[in-house]
């Protein structure tokens, strides 16, 4: 198994000239893409690894630095490997515009925020587009007809089937090709980010950067804007998205010389809204229906209650009879409960008791009120006690948390961890059950069942927000003894 880490580190260094300080991971999104953070000094720097997807890598690195010789916020690439699989990039820090809307709701600052942000993307939009080589784009060079029309299919195909719901096939392609035919007749000849939301603008003192626009093309102006005003789980108040879109409208046609007609940019504006919701909701389908990433499942809540209200309160000035029917379905409360979280109420009684153990020690017994629970073998991920430098440390250290991410199957592993185990804590939570056991082992109870335990804690805290109590019982032991 090819060493990353060391790859990249050795790669930091060549450009750097130094060695590197301090060296970690950054948590992955929905890519495969990895990211790291490199210290020297007292610089930091960002690392990307992505050797399987080099028309990805050329494109972001072909787009940041056009836009960053025109000064547009975006990060400069301070360096590339020949093969286009790593790069540097600069470090705005860790916080989105996604961060700051979770730490302080919609306050003045966030609304301001999203100002700056929208003046920002009229640049890089307008500015940003002249004289942009399309010929990087990664699959298609524009937002034309047919993406649009691949975006309503790839809705069909991993969101509606998914779902099992009728509706007549050739009637429901008549009316995509309507929803195609009327979006084009917008001019789409500018910079279009593609997946412009809240999570790929981060905050450095106060100032807004934009990241993650490998997937850009040309295209509407519209797309952007709704697609940032629409991310489901922002979920911005109405009246801001009604008056940040006005104050888009007015930064980018003061870029456009005032020649742009208010009324028909916002009615193309809402069909845009509309397209960016399915092509969304598509997203969710795939990376959670079908891959059960879940973190897209429980986003799908969040997108469905957007589109109810955007079909209770706007028109689009075309008839598309099936498609209407097809979303009002999917928005049924039936449906959107069947995706929603429960959450832990303040007086919830469950606790959720969260074991590692060593297998030498046998399992541990159960003596909860309702008995029963999990019990996960880890032994089947590869062991970092194999190697000397992990032998004295544990799951809680960043060096074997490093290895078990990126040189073991635990990312995999825990995934079907979560689904299994969130079915029984939504049901506790709902049945007012007392508590729930999970227990992981592994050969000695030090590094992949902490690991385990430890990652599953943090996960139904952050998801449900109901209490858990972790016990690492050979780590335990050890503590007690050597006190």
């Amino acid at each position: 198994m090819a060493d990353t880490i060391n790859e990249v580190k050795h790669f930091f260094e060549q450009w750097a000239k130094q060695p590197v300080r301090e060296l970690f991971t950054l948590k992955q999104a929905g890519s495969n893409r990895q990211y790291f953070r490199a210290a020297t000094g007292a610089k930091s720097f960002i690392i990307t690894s992505n050797p399987n997807n080099i028309s990805e890598n050329n494109a972001f690195i072909a787009f940041a630095k056009h836009f960053y010789s025109k000064q547009l916020a975006v990060p400069e690439i301070l360096f590339a490997n020949g093969e286009k699989t790593m790069y540097i990039q600069t470090d705005f820090g860790d916080i989105s515009l996604f961060d700051v809307i979770k730490q302080e709701g919609y306050s003045a600052r966030v609304k301001e925020l999203y100002r700056k942000a929208f003046a920002q993307l009229a640049r890089l939009q307008v500015q940003g587009g002249e004289g942009l080589d399309y010929n990087n784009c990664i699959a298609t060079k524009s937002f034309d007809k047919q993406a649009i029309y691949s975006d309503l299919l790839y809705f069909l195909y991993y969101f509606v089937r998914a779902l099992d719901l009728p509706y007549d096939k050739n009637l429901l392609l008549n009316d995509f090709e309507l929803l195609s035919s009327y979006l084009m007749q917008e001019e789409a000849k500018y910079f279009m980010h593609r997946d412009c939301q809240s999570r790929n603008v981060m905050i450095k003192d106060d100032r807004v950067y934009f990241i993650d626009f490998q997937g850009g093309m040309q295209g509407a102006l519209q797309y952007d804007a709704a697609s940032m005003l629409w991310q489901a789980r922002a979920a911005l108040p109405h009246e801001w998205k009604e008056e940040l879109v006005g104050y888009y409208f007015e930064k980018v046609n003061e870029l456009l010389d005032n020649r742009l007609n208010k009324k028909d940019f916002l009615d193309s504006y809402d069909g845009f809204v509309l397209i960016r919701m399915l092509q969304t909701l598509g997203a969710y389908g795939f990376r959670g229906l079908f891959e059960r990433k879940q973190h897209f499942i429980t986003s799908i809540p969040f997108a469905l209650k957007q589109l109810r209200w955007f079909l209770e309160n706007k028109k689009i000035p075309i008839r598309l009879p099936e498609l209407q029917k097809v979303l009002w379905h999917i928005v049924d409360d039936s449906i959107i409960e069947r995706y929603e979280t429960v959450k832990a109420a303040p007086d919830t009684s469950l606790v959720v008791y969260i074991n590692s153990f060593s297998y030498r020690n046998g399992i541990p017994a159960n003596d909860t009120e309702n008995g029963g629970g999990f019990v996960f073998d880890c032994r089947g991920i590869f062991n970092p006690g194999r190697f000397e430098e992990f032998k004295k440390l544990t799951g809680r250290d960043k060096e074997v948390q490093e290895f078990l991410l990126h040189k073991s199957e635990m990312p995999s592993f825990l995934q079907y961890v979560y689904g299994i185990v969130d079915i029984s804590v939504s049901d506790y939570i709902r049945r007012n059950f007392s508590s729930l056991v999970v227990n992981f082992g592994c050969t000695g109870g030090q590094h992949r069942s902490v690991f385990a335990a430890d990652s599953l804690a943090k996960h139904l805290q952050e998801k449900f927000g109901v209490k858990v109590t972790v016990r690492h019982l050979v780590q335990d032991e050890k503590n007690w003894v050597n006190g």
